[in-house]
């Protein structure tokens, strides 16, 4: 953790971006580190978790790992929760609550609350459409036999 918090330190110092830093780590090793690059990538899926778990998949040629685990400077936000359990990371560390964050502007209290509403009536409305046509694909998945499972 505490190369975790100096690489946030440095992001922030250097204006690289916010100040978030993660590692991904495997039998005490670090496989990966991520900072926040939301700014500088103009992404803004560009979290520092994000970033480290792409480096750490891409490391070890796996979109599982499941042998490892993250080190992060601040409770994930629901974004990058899904890149956590998408993973298979076996277990989470982090220093700063949501809570802290929202103190300094990075208040992500408005997803969760969004994430419990009915689609249609989300902040940013969400209309189903098409699905039959769609639904195509899911069939032809479900009877693939090259297919590879996640």
């Amino acid at each position: 953790m505490e190369r975790a918090i100096a690489l946030s330190l440095e992001n922030v110092r250097s204006g690289a971006g916010g100040p978030f830093a993660a590692l991904v780590v495997r039998d005490g090793a670090i496989l990966a580190t991520g900072t926040n690059q939301v700014t500088t990538l103009l992404d803004p899926t560009a979290h520092a978790e994000v970033i480290a778990i792409r480096a750490a998949a891409q490391a070890l040629r796996s979109f599982q790992l499941v042998e490892c685990e993250l080190y992060t400077t601040c409770e994930p936000c629901p974004m990058c929760m899904g890149a956590i359990y998408w993973s298979r990371l076996a277990k989470v560390y982090y220093a700063n609550t949501h809570n802290d964050a929202a103190q300094i502007g990075f208040d992500d209290s408005l997803i969760y609350h969004q994430l419990k509403l009915p689609p249609g009536d989300r902040k940013i409305p969400m209309q189903q459409m098409m699905r039959e046509q769609a639904l195509a694909a899911f069939r032809e998945w479900e009877m693939s036999p090259i297919k590879v499972r996640y």
